[in-house]
């Protein structure tokens, strides 16, 4: 039995990709009475994998739920005696994560200039959520993360001057820390969001969220990585720079200037080709064979050049 579905009997259970070791399920509780409901469980099905992962999601999603933040409604976290591993079920929130097909695909060109500014708005509203209600969190500050990546790729023992040459510009230019951290996302982007003909309808992932600069969610969206091949729509590959900037301060967001926000768009690229690099060695070491993890570590240069250009003063 669930929370405001009642007993039923489960159709249409399927995993959904992405996951190794954390599992998405979509499936349909149907009551008694016929009445459907669409669900989705989030879970980590071995004991190994932490308990406090999927609680901390599930704890993020009411307190966002409440300050007004698109996502799925949480209904039970699962306990021991669900026999069932660690997680929880929420509603299913019907529309599309697919990047390619919400840029291209007829069905969405109505909501495509849209959702810049719909993902202004949300952001305002992520980190306007108040810390008091939140799960506890790690704080990751500009200078947390800069130092972090540093280290990150100082383990893999082989040169990248691009990444490092990044590394002193965004050490030398780093914007001042916000006075107080705000909830953030942590990889606020698309593809990580449930768009419908009418504009975005939830925000899903919210593994990396942590407690730092809100600027950082804004300029992880703009990153080209997640443009999907629409390159000259900076924001997603949907929308322009200012829909953004202007819909955040609008929604009550702080105001942030483009300098600011092309120097979070500079860290989120090399944190990305560090990412890929970590995935590369995970592959070429043998601890995961994976053609995809190989895929990701050709992209690093990629992620290189896109750096140079940020430095150079592009996007």
């Amino acid at each position: 039995m669930l929370p405001a579905c009642g007993p039923g009997t489960v159709e249409g259970l399927r995993r959904l990709s992405g996951g190794a070791s954390r599992e998405t399920w979509t499936f349909d509780l149907v009551a008694s009475g016929g009445t459907r409901h669409g669900l989705v469980l989030r879970r980590d099905p071995g004991m190994h994998t932490g308990w406090s992962e999927r609680a901390t999601e599930y704890m993020l999603l009411e307190a966002t739920a409440a300050a007004g933040v698109p996502v799925p409604r949480v209904r039970v976290l699962l306990g021991p005696d669900d026999d069932l591993g660690h997680g929880f079920v929420m509603d299913r929130v019907e529309g599309e994560t697919i990047p390619r097909r919400i840029l291209r695909d007829d069905l969405y060109a109505r909501a495509r200039p849209l959702l810049a500014a719909h993902c202004g708005e949300i952001a305002a509203r992520i980190h306007a959520t108040d810390v008091v209600t939140l799960p506890e969190l790690p704080v990751q500050t500009a200078a947390f993360q800069i130092a972090q990546y540093r280290e990150n790729l100082d383990t893999f023992g082989e040169p990248h001057p691009a990444f490092e040459l990044g590394l002193r510009w965004l050490a030398d230019n780093a914007p001042a820390e916000p006075a107080k951290p705000a909830l953030v996302h942590g990889d606020f982007r698309n593809g990580n969001l449930v768009v419908g003909p009418d504009g975005v309808r939830a925000v899903l992932d919210w593994e990396l969220a942590h407690l730092g600069d809100p600027a950082e969610d804004l300029g992880w969206m703009c990153v080209k990585s997640w443009r999907f091949g629409v390159v000259d729509k900076l924001v997603g590959g949907f929308g322009d720079v200012p829909q953004l900037l202007e819909a955040y301060a609008r929604m009550g967001g702080r105001r942030i200037d483009e300098p600011t926000l092309r120097w979070w768009v500079a860290l989120g690229t090399l944190k990305w080709g560090v990412i890929c690099i970590a995935q590369a060695f995970t592959h070429l070491t043998g601890v995961v064979r994976s053609v995809e993890l190989a895929t990701l570590g050709r992209r690093v240069a990629e992620m290189e050049w896109d750096l140079l250009d940020i430095l150079d003063g592009g996007w």
